[in-house]
């Protein structure tokens, strides 16, 4: 896995790879009971509390800690979802009006899939923000999570 976040620049990139067709890694991304199988840290529990993966659809979920505390992210789906890109707001409830925007691509070639997610940001501090929030904790484990179901996933359409 590739994470990418040049200083100065109000972005930060993600590649990885998957040993699975995309249609499954879109499902993953847009089904809340797979969803909550794999997006976040494996410390926090993760409710979908809105998937509407359609243009102009809205999203949020709540991760929660231990003590019972949330961390609520929600946004909106521009253009429709497809297996080959989901374009999306992201907002966290406790920085309202610190927007971002993912466009998240899967690429596919023989039975490999590409996941690329460029994360874009208004202001390079917010991307700092981001960055020094545990981002890359987060996405590491989730992008593992993600492997590990669209793994089983593959394996249950054989």
């Amino acid at each position: 896995m590739k994470i990418v976040a040049e200083p100065g620049v109000p972005q930060v990139i993600i590649v990885r790879e998957f040993n699975a067709p995309r249609e499954l890694l879109f499902r993953a991304y847009t089904e809340p009971e797979l969803v909550k199988r794999w997006l976040g840290p494996a410390d926090l529990e993760l409710v979908v509390n809105q998937l509407d993966p359609r243009h102009g659809g809205r999203w949020r979920w709540t991760h929660y800690d231990r003590d019972g505390k949330g961390y609520a992210f929600h946004g909106l789906y521009h253009g429709e979802p497809t297996p080959e890109r989901i374009v999306q707001t992201y907002e966290f409830d406790q920085a309202p009006g610190t927007v971002y925007l993912n466009l998240i691509t899967f690429d596919e070639a023989d039975g490999i899939t590409t996941l690329t997610q460029n994360t874009v940001f208004f202001a390079v501090e917010d991307r700092d923000l981001y960055v020094a929030g545990g981002m890359e904790r987060g996405i590491r484990a989730s992008m593992q999570k993600l492997d590990d179901l669209v793994t089983e996933l593959a394996e249950e359409a054989h």
